[in-house]
């Protein structure tokens, strides 16, 4: 399988959940370079960096985001990353992904116009491969 997809960013705490994503990426060959973002205000201010890098802003084509993190959780990173998204002029899809099966948190998550899709807990190869293929 080729890869489709340059750049792929998972922000996350949980450290088990970030090393079977990133060994799915890699054993599927689904993305070449997996950024990794232990909370929203670290991912915040990558992305702030790269809007401040004209010459060539390092941006991920995809997005994997919990919900639940210290720091900065999923919702502030949103918040945030909804202001500056137009600075950002390469495309992204941002994926919700959470173990949250609240109507609520996935109502929420979907009516927020950055968002492409809420994904539920444990994420799925098929999910994988769908979203990056």
């Amino acid at each position: 399988m080729s890869q489709n997809i340059e750049s792929v960013c998972i922000i996350d705490d949980d450290n088990i959940y970030i090393n079977l994503v990133s060994k799915i990426i890699e054993l599927r060959r689904l993305s070449e370079t997996v950024l990794v973002f232990n909370n929203g205000k670290e991912a915040m201010d990558f992305f702030q960096k790269s809007i401040e890098n004209k010459e060539k802003p390092e941006v991920p084509q995809v997005i994997f985001l919990d919900i639940n993190m210290p720091v900065m959780d999923g919702w502030q990173f949103l918040s945030e990353f909804s202001r500056i998204k137009n600075k950002i002029t390469e495309d992204i899809d941002l994926y919700v992904v959470s173990s949250s099966i609240d109507t609520r948190d996935i109502e929420r998550a979907k009516s927020i116009d950055v968002v492409s899709d809420y994904i539920p807990k444990p994420i799925k190869i098929d999910d994988f491969e769908r979203i990056l293929v």
